[in-house]
């Protein structure tokens, strides 16, 4: 709950750098791995609604799976979807399929996901800090992108920036050659060319902002999450008002 409205606005800029580039087909078939309540489908939807007065957008079909742990998200992110999404004038053509497992017990052979069939697959926040835990999770990953990815066909990877510094034990800094070279040793676990990156921040700074200093930061200059911070307010106590903020890495990738 708490994260939600940040994941969709990251992944809504995600297809839009994405789009930009020619790359998302009127057909599109989606894989979204630890989807969560699927915010990366709603990332879509909301970019093609909110684009559609904007510049001509082609009908679209969008096939949407689901691969999540939990059911309880896949079922609240569905209910969510018929009621703010469906229930808009321009509704987006979409088809949901769920796959309720979790990627440690993914076996290839067993699995009912279709070959050859994505044009995207996405992970987003679903990297392990644990080196055997991700070393595992990197298998299945590197698995289900060789039997399940189209080619051509592409891998979104959304990772927060303190969290893909501390995979390599390195400290963030203004360098952006350091920077590209800890994407490229991510990549290179995962088996994957870099197609491009971006670095989706708040500030205007590269290097993170201590904790007291971003509150601040973010109560003075960015857009509030006016009721959402009730929900926080009434239900888990929390003393402030929330912004929507923004600490990722976006990565756009393709198969070796």
């Amino acid at each position: 709950m708490k994260y939600f409205l940040e994941n969709v606005y990251c992944t809504y800029l995600a297809w839009f750098l994405i789009y930009q580039d020619a790359l998302v087909p009127s057909k599109v078939n989606i894989l979204d791995i630890a989807a969560g309540p699927g915010t990366v489908a709603y990332g879509l939807a909301l970019f093609l609604q909110s684009s559609s007065g904007f510049f001509d957008i082609p009908q679209m079909h969008i096939s949407y799976y689901s691969l999540e742990k939990q059911d309880a998200f896949q079922f609240r992110g569905l209910q969510f979807w018929r009621r703010y999404i469906e229930s808009r004038l321009t509704t987006v053509n979409a088809y949901f399929r769920f796959v309720t497992t979790d990627i440690f017990n993914w076996k290839t052979q067993s699995n009912n996901l279709p070959k050859d069939f994505f044009d995207f697959i996405v992970i987003s926040h679903c990297f392990f800090a644990d080196p055997a835990k991700r070393v595992e999770a990197n298998n299945t990953y590197k698995q289900i992108f060789a039997t399940s990815l189209k080619n051509p066909g592409y891998i979104l990877l959304i990772v927060q920036d303190k969290k893909l510094f501390k995979l390599y034990d390195v400290h963030q800094v203004e360098n952006q050659k350091q920077e590209e070279n800890v994407v490229q040793n991510f990549l290179a676990e995962l088996g994957l060319e870099l197609v491009w990156y971006k670095y989706l921040t708040s500030t205007s700074s590269r290097i993170p902002l201590p904790g007291a200093e971003f509150g601040k930061f973010a109560q003075d200059k960015l857009p509030k999450q006016l009721y959402m911070s009730q929900i926080l307010q009434q239900y888990f106590s929390q003393k402030y008002q929330s912004c929507y903020t923004l600490d990722d890495y976006v990565i756009l990738a393709k198969k070796l």
